[in-house]
This record gives structure tokens, C-alpha cells and sequence, in this order.
């Protein structure tokens, strides 16, 4: 292997900084297009912008930006898809950190701007328990959700199924299709940074630790289950999809 493939994929090259303004830049886009449509709504009326396309836009949000910025990060916008790496061994856990501080930027970044820009209250945009959906089973559906949406970037990642552009179709669909009929149980979020960077600064956090456990509990489901379906991580085109192709 190259001095420069090593770097890479060991997580010791240089341009750790690119990696994480991307990171901070895709997760500030789609959190954009998420949210965006309730805080729109909210301005202009309830149908100014459908439910279908509110929840289609950051499936098709997803797409574009992995096959934009895949190259330079990976790409995860979300810290369960981070985490899930480095469980896998795929992401050097030392650059963890970093993309999670980006990841959650860029969430507060976008909801900020959108506050700043449109105003907003109550819970417009933002993923919240559906009526008669109590905190609890809102965790157990994002669970549930996470573990999907996981286990489908696993393993479109996987040096066994490497399915390269089409794995931005496969994780931008999932994302669209659970929000198509998940979103009234729980705003079909499957992401910390997605829904607590909004929380905040709206100052909403009702279920907020529903968000927050949910997914993270997902992370060491879909390993498993990336396990048992595909074997070990670690290997040298999983660990190129999760880091990112570019070279120092």
C-alpha cells in the first residue's frame, strides 16, 4: 500500500481539518432541508411545503451530499453513523471526537439560521413524540429506525458489498421511505445531531432523551448485526467508504 493510502485509512493523514468542515457542512445541509419545512410551514401555512416532501427532501438531501463530500469524510452527518464505524473498525476512533463536534455544529448552525431567518416557536420542525407516542416508545421506534438506517450504510460500506455511488441511493432512500411512515410516531429522526442541535436552540427539548438514547443504542445492534451478516470490519474498502478517498 501507498504512504499516502496508509495515512488514510489509518487516520494519521494530515487534512483531518477538511474532513471535519465537511462533516460540519453536510450535517448543516441536511439539517437544513429537515427542519426547514415545519419552520416554513409555520411562516407561510400549513401545506407551503407537503409532508411528502418534507419528508422526501432529506432522503434525496442524504444522496446528494454523500456523493458530494463522500470522498473528503465519509460523509456521516449523523454520530450514530460515526460511532458505527469505529465500533466496525473502519474509523479510527481518535478522529471520533472531532466529527461529533462538527456534526452537532453544523445541527445548531442550520437551526440557528433558520430561527434568525424565518423566527419559529413550539416545535415546528423539530422531532417530537406523535400524539398518544409517550417518550419510551418514541425511543424503542428510533431505536428501531437507527438499526435500519445503520445496517443499510453498513452495508453498502462493506468491502463484501461495495456498491459505490449506489450506496448514497441506498442510504438516502432508507431515510426518505422510514420518514414516509414513521414520521408521525416520531419525526423519524435517527439522529442525535438532528434533533438536539434544533432542540436547543429553540429551546424545545421535550423527549429530548429519546433522540439522544435511541440512537446511540442502535450503534451496537446493527454491529451485530453487521457481524453476523457480513463478518468483521476493518477491511481496506470499508475503511476508505467510512474515512473518506482523498489523498494528504
Amino acid at each position: 500500500m501507498a504512504a499516502n493510502d496508509e495515512r488514510v485509512v489509518n487516520g494519521t493523514d494530515p487534512i483531518w481539518w477538511r474532513r471535519f468542515f465537511a462533516e460540519l457542512l453536510g450535517t448543516f445541509f441536511l439539517v437544513l432541508v429537515s427542519v426547514g419545512p415545519g419552520v416554513v410551514n409555520q411562516r407561510l401555512g400549513a401545506e407551503a411545503v407537503s409532508r411528502t416532501a418534507a419528508v422526501v427532501s432529506p432522503g434525496l438531501m442524504l444522496a446528494s451530499i454523500i456523493l458530494f463530500m463522500g470522498a473528503v469524510s465519509g460523509a456521516h452527518l449523523n454520530p450514530s453513523v460515526t460511532l458505527a464505524f469505529a465500533l466496525r473498525r473502519d474509523f479510527p476512533w481518535r478522529r471520533v471526537p472531532g466529527y461529533l463536534v462538527a456534526q452537532f455544529t453544523g445541527a445548531v448552525s442550520a437551526a440557528a439560521l433558520l430561527a434568525g431567518l424565518l423566527g419559529g416557536h413550539g416545535t415546528a420542525g423539530l422531532t417530537v413524540p406523535g400524539p398518544g407516542i409517550g417518550t419510551p416508545l418514541a425511543l424503542v421506534w428510533e431505536l428501531i429506525l437507527t438499526v435500519g438506517l445503520l445496517s443499510t450504510i453498513l452495508g453498502t460500506a462493506s468491502g463484501a458489498q461495495n456498491v459505490g455511488p449506489l450506496a448514497a441511493v441506498a442510504a438516502g432512500g432508507y431515510l426518505a421511505l422510514a420518514g414516509l411512515w414513521a414520521s408521525p410516531l416520531t419525526g423519524a429522526s435517527m439522529n442525535m445531531a438532528r434533533s438536539l442541535g434544533p432542540a436547543l436552540v429553540y429551546g424545545q427539548p421535550r423527549g429530548w432523551w429519546a433522540y439522544l438514547l435511541g440512537p446511540l443504542l442502535a450503534v451496537p445492534v446493527a454491529v451485530a448485526v453487521a457481524l453476523l451478516l457480513r463478518g468483521p470490519g476493518g477491511g481496506q474498502i470499508s475503511r476508505r467508504m467510512a474515512q473518506g478517498r482523498i489523498r494528504p
